[in-house]
């Protein structure tokens, strides 16, 4: 037996160490998006739900049917939705509320439904499992007549099987705070880009490049633009792939040349299980500067083959 069929057989029957992983790269998205709400009383705004306190809460009018509704900014494929019931009174409020994920926006109460709350005692939060619903919008609503809705805390937690997080990024330059792993975070900086993306300065060539860790074979490349400003910065990037240093990494062979991306919008291309361990983003234009939002990379570590029979 080899050493890669060894490999593969070890993985197999140590499955369980993959469950470990996913739950380890567990990410709470919600504080990306932007909250709204049918109504408002007492102040209590629908950005209260996302402030990490659960002392401060969310409140809707006596109403018909009241809601609240975060914008992810993005579609995702949502495993989990959690929510903090008020503490100080009135946790029966709670009761019945519907959790929804999809990606209607003009009729929020139509998207699916993920799971309906029995009951939460007051100042608890409860996990509602979702199982990978995509979706851009998530809505808690409470149907019926004469209603109200608080919410003191909502999470949205999705899986990455993105292989740079975690990762390793440099960047030919830097511009201010701007830093090279912004752009793996796992944040795409749709609120405030400065503290969740990457910049280099202004320069011939800029580049940003991805140590893997180890070879890859990568079917696909996903690069988020940034929203508030300057989308053309991104036109002509290269997307290069593979395992040499020369030239910073820039001569490895080329997956893709970006020709835009709108903003705020996250473009996917396809690079067929190029194998290689570092993952270049470079513009090859005079005075330029490079900024990234987010950078995804997906395929399969290159140690295991696959379809070995053991």
């Amino acid at each position: 037996m080899n050493l890669r069929v060894f490999y593969k057989s070890l993985m197999f029957l140590l499955g369980f160490f993959s469950v470990q992983t996913k739950a380890e790269r567990e990410v709470n998205v919600a504080t990306w998006g932007t909250a709204n709400q049918s109504t408002l009383a007492y102040n209590w705004s629908a950005s209260n739900a996302l402030d990490g306190l659960s002392s401060t809460c969310t409140h809707t009018q006596t109403q018909t049917d009241p809601w609240w509704m975060l914008d992810l900014m993005k579609t995702y494929s949502v495993n989990r939705v959690t929510i903090t019931n008020r503490l100080s009174c009135c946790g029966d409020r709670i009761n019945g509320a519907e959790i929804r994920i999809g990606n209607n926006s003009t009729a929020l109460l139509s998207n699916p439904v993920c799971a309906v709350v029995s009951s939460i005692p007051a100042g608890v939060t409860y996990s509602y499992l979702c199982r990978g619903m995509n979706g851009r919008y998530v809505t808690v609503n409470i149907p019926g007549n004469v209603k109200i809705l608080t919410l003191c805390e909502v999470g949205v937690y999705v899986i990455s099987d993105n292989l740079a997080t975690g990762k390793t990024a440099v960047q030919s330059s830097t511009y201010g705070l701007w830093y090279a792993k912004q752009a793996i975070d796992f944040n795409p900086g749709f609120r405030n880009p400065w503290p969740a993306c990457s910049s280099t300065n202004i320069q011939t060539n800029p580049w940003w490049r991805l140590d893997l860790g180890s070879v890859y074979r990568v079917n696909r490349v996903v690069v988020t633009n940034r929203l508030d400003c300057c989308p053309e910065r991104i036109n002509r990037a290269e997307i290069r792939i593979g395992n040499s240093l020369e030239n910073n990494g820039n001569n490895n062979p080329r997956c893709a040349v970006i020709p835009s991306i709108p903003a705020g919008a996250s473009s996917t291309f396809t690079c067929n299980d190029m194998e290689g361990r570092y993952v270049n983003l470079f513009i090859p234009v005079n005075s330029q500067y490079l900024t990234l939002c987010e950078v995804e990379v997906y395929g399969e570590d290159d140690t295991c083959e696959e379809g070995t029979e053991f």
